[in-house]
Formats: structure tokens, sequence, C-alpha cells
């Protein structure tokens, strides 16, 4: 194998034209040139340099080698100062992905934060609920998910192999028309919502609603579904029905003609940043995690 700093050796030795004066060039002694120009010549298994009388001449091959020597070193030397930026967080690049109400909430802040840090880096945001955000990480279509996962899921879905970074427990509101006659309720309880017609949300969303009403001893009665929460927001607001939905869909939205009511017993979301282990230690995506963190502890502003 072929090493840089043999190549370094071999250029300064065919610039000067002898051990001694190549090593007056590269701070080095003498010895030390001509036992790397040895290793050379015994990793390209010929020689590359002839002596004559006091000077070193480049045989065929070694003119060859120094010819290429000059684009290997100069890519090196990019490469070099490329990786250097990108651990330096003057360069990189990061990919999110982000559950909608994360992406209109914990996602702004952190990214405004992160540029303002850094400007060199940048970051492309893809929304993705969970589990397919998940998969995309596992799969290298991503380096951070935002995601969530209900109280009590953790046995039926292993986070494990991945770096789980925590950023708040989130925690489900009901939403009922202004004219309800709950809607000026302190708290309700999920049973007493059990005759109302029901709005639900994303899937995962809509497999807890059902498992929480059932909990309670009821069926919801689901006449509408809908993945967009501003539109569940709209069709409560309406009079349409109610919905029990995470505070992180409220706080983006302005819930025209609905109220929010807390929900007893509560039942609560963890909200995190995931990522691979060896991703977590790539600068950039470090970053991204502390701004996330730091958005979420502060209360959601950059």
């Amino acid at each position: 194998m072929i090493e840089a700093r043999h190549l370094r050796v071999l250029r300064a030795v065919a610039a000067t034209g002898s051990f001694s004066a190549a090593a007056r060039e590269l701070g080095c002694t003498q010895p030390a040139v001509s036992q790397q120009m040895k290793a050379l010549e015994t990793s390209t298994g010929t020689p590359l340099l002839v002596r004559t009388g006091r000077e070193m001449r480049l045989t065929q091959a070694g003119e060859a080698l120094v010819r290429h020597a000059a684009t290997i070193l100069a890519g090196l030397t990019a490469a070099e100062e490329e990786v250097a930026a990108i651990a330096g967080l003057r360069a990189g690049r990061v990919r999110l992905v982000s559950f909608p109400s994360g992406s209109s909430t914990l996602v702004p802040g952190a990214l405004a934060a992160l540029r303002a840090a850094h400007p060199g880096t940048r970051v492309s945001l893809e929304e993705a609920e969970p589990p397919r955000s998940v998969e995309m990480l596992r799969e290298g279509d991503c380096d951070v998910a935002v995601a969530f996962r209900y109280e009590g899921a953790g046995a039926t879905e292993e986070w494990d192999d991945l770096v789980v970074r925590p950023l708040l427990a989130d925690r489900l509101v009901g939403l009922v028309p202004d004219g309800h006659r709950l809607a000026k309720a302190d708290a309700v309880t999920i049973g007493e919502l059990a005759d109302e017609s029901w709005i639900a949300g994303c899937p995962r969303c809509r497999r807890q609603l059902v498992e929480v009403c059932r909990g309670a001893g009821f069926e919801p009665r689901i006449d509408f579904a809908t993945d967009d929460y501003p539109a569940v927001i709209g069709l409560v607001g309406a009079g349409l029905g109610v919905a029990v939905l995470p505070e992180l869909a409220l706080e983006s939205v302005r819930a025209k003609g609905a109220r929010a009511v807390a929900v007893e017993p509560a039942v609560r979301r963890e909200i995190v940043a995931l990522t691979l282990p060896d991703l977590a230690q790539v600068p950039a995506v470090a970053a991204t995690l502390d701004h996330l963190t730091g958005v979420a502890t502060a209360g959601r502003r950059p």
C-alpha cells in the first residue's frame, strides 16, 4: 500500500535531487528519508530512484509516481480540509425527519438556533410519522428522527439499537365545540364523552384513542378521521364531534370555535429525537440533537 507520507518524501527527493537536501526541506534526518524511500520501493515492487554520482535520478516508474503524486496529495489535502470543516461545524449536512406537529413546533426553533450557531451546516427536513420515520433512520434515509410513542408502548416498539434523546412529555387534551356541555369544565374523563361523535387524527393517535376509550368501557363512534390536525380542529369547531389531540397539535393552529379541556386520567406521549450510535458522534448531528433538546427545555422557543 502506498502511503501519502512516502509520496511527499519522493516529491521532495525528486525536487531537490538528493536525500540530504530532501531531509533539510522536510525537517527530518537523511536516514529517515532513505528508510521511507526503501519502504515506498518495497510497496511498489520496483526501483524508483537511481543514484548517479551525488545526485538521484528518477526511474520511469519513479517519474510516473511523482506525476500522480501531485494529484493524489492535492486531493488528500482537499479531503482533509473538508473533513476538518465538517468536524468543526463550518460545513456539513443533517437530514431530519419529523412528524407534522413536531415540524411546526419543536423543529423550527431548533433549526433557527442551529443555523445561528453554525451557518455552514445545512439541514433538510422531511415529514413522516413513526414507525415510518424510525424505519427511515435505520435504512439510512435520514440522520435524526423526531418521533413519539405513547406511554406503555415500549414493549411493542424497540429502540434499544438507537440513541434516544428525550425531549418532552406531550399530554393529550380533549377538544370540544365552544357550545358543548363540557366546554367550560376544568377537566373531563373520557367516559363523559362516551356518547359523542368522535373525530380521530393520525393512525397511531387513532389506535391510542380506541385503546383509551376501551379502557373506559366503551367503543368510540368515529365519524371522521384525518391525518391533518387543522382539519380535526376545524371539524370540532364546526360542531361535528369531539376529539382528543396532543398539546403540540394545538400549538400552531388556532382552535376557532373549539375549546381545549384537560382529560383525566392523563395520557401522554413521549417525544424524542432518535439517531444511530455512530451518527451521534458526527458533530452536526450532535449539535442538532442539542438544539432540539434546548428548544424543548425552553418551552419550544428559539
